[in-house]
């Protein structure tokens, strides 16, 4: 899918785009893409030669796209630069959007979640309800989810399960036994990961959560895996107190890796108390 714009926002946008393409570029070392370096570098980073190389791209019409010409990029063409440059899920998201089309990885997740499934989100409160990819992005949920998590508040690149578990204390808190759910939600991820071993999304979060949580990373070195399946999870929210649910995952289709869990009451207790917060 392509977007149309004024002539003046095309030429804004093509040099937004050239200029976010030289800042990549001029980040990445050879070393970290396997060239040799001889000789002293005149400037930091790749050549633009060097880019269209690993990218399988002719130099000229990249050396074009660096310099804001008026040409137009496959998804293919901007999927190989995206992993030459090592960008991460935001930055590849960022390059597509500079490039007048949607990455997609987006709009898989975006095509999951339709009206349709977002009604059935809305008729299973009070219970609560999300739709996950395997990276455990939240692609949407209900009202009660929200009340039970208080995603709303989080910005939507920040809107990932395990990511909210481990970086995020106020999620942790809400969760009893963490340090038991922990082993299991990293040898889930683990597992789900192996069919996309060499994404930038999935390494990029696996990256970003081995750098700033010791506690993931020591988990993460153990390899274990695990499938996913349902089981009983206890909460501790701020306002109503301990929460009991039983956890329940439909997956969209045979091969599909977006699943609906929905969280229904574990006890009378619980049950009684989504009535009377969420009524």
């Amino acid at each position: 899918m392509t977007t149309t714009m004024p002539a003046d926002r095309n030429a804004i946008r093509r040099r937004e785009l050239a200029a976010f393409l030289r800042s990549r570029r001029e980040r990445i070392t050879p070393e970290q893409v396997g060239l040799p370096v001889a000789g002293r570098r005149r400037t930091p980073g790749l050549r633009r030669e060097e880019v269209a190389q690993l990218a399988g791209v002719g130099v000229t019409w990249y050396t074009w796209l660096e310099q804001g010409r008026d040409i137009n990029a496959s998804e293919q063409v901007l999927d190989a630069v995206a992993r030459t440059l090592h960008m991460d899920p935001h930055e590849r998201a960022h390059l597509y959007t500079l490039a007048g089309t949607v990455a997609p990885t987006e709009r898989e997740d975006c095509s999951a979640v339709s009206p349709a499934v977002r009604a059935i989100l809305d008729q299973l409160a009070p219970y609560p309800a999300a739709v996950y990819n395997a990276r455990t992005d939240i692609l949407a949920h209900n009202a009660p989810y929200d009340w039970l998590f208080e995603v709303g508040r989080l910005p939507f690149e920040e809107r990932n399960s395990i990511l909210q578990c481990f970086l995020n204390p106020e999620w942790q808190a809400r969760m009893f036994d963490w340090p038991g759910n922990a082993p299991r939600a990293i040898a889930q991820l683990r597992a789900a990961m192996a069919e996309h071993v060499d994404e930038p999304a999935w390494k990029a979060l696996v990256k970003r959560l081995r750098r700033e949580s010791s506690e993931f990373d020591a988990l993460w070195n153990r390899h274990d895996v695990q499938p996913m399946y349902a089981f009983s999870k206890r909460f501790r929210h701020p306002v109503a107190g301990s929460l009991t649910f039983e956890t329940t995952h439909l997956w969209f289709g045979s091969r599909s890796e977006i699943r609906l869990t929905t969280f229904v009451p574990g006890d009378e207790e619980t049950a009684a108390k989504l009535v009377q917060h969420l009524s």
